[in-house]
């Protein structure tokens, strides 16, 4: 099955080419025409994916999916949240996002944090939705060298290392993405054999 991922970031699409395996082919926006930015306008994580895959179908009409995802930080009250691309600027900087992260988190006790990850998928125009989420804590330097966004400040529940110090095979068995892929493969899979 053929798919367009509503994604331009390679990691990302590495990622998911690899949780998916082989059974389903990933285009790119690129790949369909689609140069401009999809725009991201909600407040929420979810609407936010839906809105991603419905750009994409309106305005191509393939079949495609769309994820969208955040870090929520419980002492700065779930933020960044859905602003979490671009926490700290336009500029979509990661190292600046992490510094923001860390320079608010200078005398909290709490430094409980969550990922979680929306994918929203549309066939022939129906909507789905799958979610994922992984619980962890922030760390006050930054470690490891692997990933991608706020990996290096993030332990994830049970572990001693972050996510950036994690392969990548490593970090797909516990990821919120993966989690929401899980979903997404098994679904497609049942999809598959019942058309």
């Amino acid at each position: 099955m053929k798919l367009c991922f509503a994604t331009n970031n390679t990691h990302k699409l590495e990622e998911v080419q690899a949780l998916l395996g082989d059974s389903f082919t990933l285009t790119t926006l690129k790949e369909i025409g689609c140069e401009e930015e999809i725009p991201e306008t909600h407040d929420t994580i979810p609407e936010n994916s839906h809105e991603k895959a419905e750009f994409v179908w309106t305005h191509y009409g393939v079949n495609c999916f769309a994820d969208d995802s955040g870090l929520e930080i419980d002492a700065l009250n779930g933020e960044p949240g859905v602003h979490s691309a671009y926490y700290a600027g336009p500029q979509r900087s990661a190292d600046d996002n992490m510094d923001l992260v860390l320079e608010k988190m200078v005398g909290k006790d709490n430094f409980n944090a969550r990922f979680v990850a929306v994918i929203t998928l549309v066939l022939d125009g129906k909507y789905y939705q799958f979610d994922g989420e992984i619980k962890g804590k922030i760390i006050m330097e930054k470690r490891g060298t692997y990933g991608f966004g706020y990996n290096p400040i993030f332990v994830p529940e049970g572990h001693d290392r972050t996510f950036a110090e994690m392969s990548m095979d490593e970090k797909g068995e516990l990821s919120h993405r993966a989690r929401a892929f899980a979903k997404l493969e098994q679904f497609l899979k049942n999809y598959s054999s019942e058309v």
